[in-house]
């Protein structure tokens, strides 16, 4: 890790999403610390002018090519250049800074951050797909490049806070906790019938469209585990869920002595990205303080299993390897996708990752994930068998 005098360099990667605009708003609160390289985005292009231009990044990219002409004519006499493309992606992200906030949403962060990884980035993490999808790969590159990787979930930033890198081997196991999501308390009936603007309303945290769904099905847990695997390297059975609705304890870690060290906090991202940006050092950063005599009980239980299936669907994953995390990853995606655009219900959300698995086995199953070639075929793969499964089981409603 760099702790380097001056202003640390930086690129955000997906600035214009959830995670992005939290730490576009962390920089601009310790604008003296940072020098931003590049922003980019998948297709806000105004957006993403406006915060290139507030931060005075060097270079902003979008993803979609027709959104260049936009992007171009939003930030004219700005001085700032403007590209587009996924290659253009990939090569913003491996211009030379010291860090990279990897905040892409889903597999398409991963060969950009493998880009700023092989470049001799630090990263910090908020993609967990890159580790859900190639998690071998990934660690193999950052220590071959001998690169940091900082978690920004604040699950896992709170483990990472919590660990004492001289008493690793001490460590028993480690708990990461949800809030429930929002049908936390209904039966499986009521969530038979559950409405996508019900699955939008969280509770605690305010995130993109994608990731609010993972916590109402709680899939973001699960994900959570498989990259908790891989940031820490500690086995399935060794990595905790409790669910805790108040959000102020975010993790723990139990080690052989009986101790538990536990990271609370209010449930704001920006805790979480201002500690991975400063890292080893903290900023000052004007974020929510917690009060617990004004939060008052809390409270933790055990995830029901039945009503939901995506715990065990991603622990099943985890066991069985790189490829079958990487069709969970990818089947989930395509039926979230399908779920926002109103076309599936809310159960068949972990029923079409259930079958995509199923299926898969016969076709990729125990297939190695090597090259990003290699985790993006099979996320492809995964994409189909989704597809396949929604089609299918349209077809029977209809018959």
């Amino acid at each position: 890790m760099r702790a380097e005098a001056g202003p640390r360099r930086i690129s955000i990667l997906g600035a214009t999403g959830s995670v992005g605009t939290s730490t576009v708003d962390v920089v601009l609160q310790q604008r003296a610390a940072f020098e931003v390289e590049v922003v980019t985005a998948q297709s806000r292009a105004d957006e993403l002018a406006a915060i290139a231009i507030r931060l005075g990044a060097k270079l902003a990219v979008v993803a979609d090519p027709d959104a260049h002409g936009a992007l171009v004519a939003a930030l004219s006499g700005s001085g700032i250049a403007a590209a587009a493309g996924p290659a253009a992606i990939i090569e913003a992200a491996a211009r030379p800074v010291d860090l990279v906030v990897a905040a892409i949403v889903g597999a398409a962060g991963l060969a950009p951050t493998l880009a700023a990884i092989e470049a001799g980035a630090d990263i910090a993490l908020a993609n967990k797909e890159c580790l859900v999808c190639a998690g071998t790969l990934f660690n193999r590159r950052a220590a071959a490049v001998g690169v940091g990787v900082l978690p920004v979930d604040s699950e896992h930033d709170a483990i990472f806070q919590a660990l004492e890198a001289e008493n690793a081997s001490a460590v028993d196991r480690i708990t990461i906790t949800a809030s429930g999501g929002p049908f936390r308390t209904w039966t499986l009936e009521q969530m038979s019938r559950a409405t996508l603007a019900q699955a939008l309303k969280h509770p605690n945290w305010t995130m993109g469209r994608k990731i609010t769904i993972d916590s109402a099905t709680m899939m973001n847990k699960g994900l959570e585990i498989i990259e908790a695997h891989h940031l820490f390297d500690i086995e399935s059975d060794r990595i905790d869920v409790l669910v805790h609705p108040q959000s102020v304890v975010h993790g723990f870690v139990a080690y052989t002595d009986g101790s538990v060290i536990a990271h609370m906090g209010a449930p704001d991202m920006r805790i979480p990205i201002a500690h991975c940006l400063a890292w080893p050092k903290r900023v000052a950063v004007a974020t929510p303080r917690l009060d617990l005599a004004l939060a008052g009980t809390l409270t933790f239980e055990k995830p029901d299993l039945e009503r939901f299936p995506s715990l065990q669907l991603a622990r099943r994953a985890l066991e069985s390897g790189n490829w079958a995390t990487n069709i969970l990853n990818a089947a989930n995606e395509v039926a979230v996708q399908y779920f926002l655009a109103g076309e599936i219900d809310y159960l068949d959300i972990a029923a079409t990752v259930e079958s995509a698995l199923d299926l898969a086995t016969a076709t990729v199953g125990g297939a190695e994930v090597g090259s990003i070639e290699a985790a993006l075929t099979i996320d492809a793969e995964g994409r189909r068998l989704a597809r396949e499964t929604i089609a299918r089981r349209g077809r029977l409603r209809a018959g």
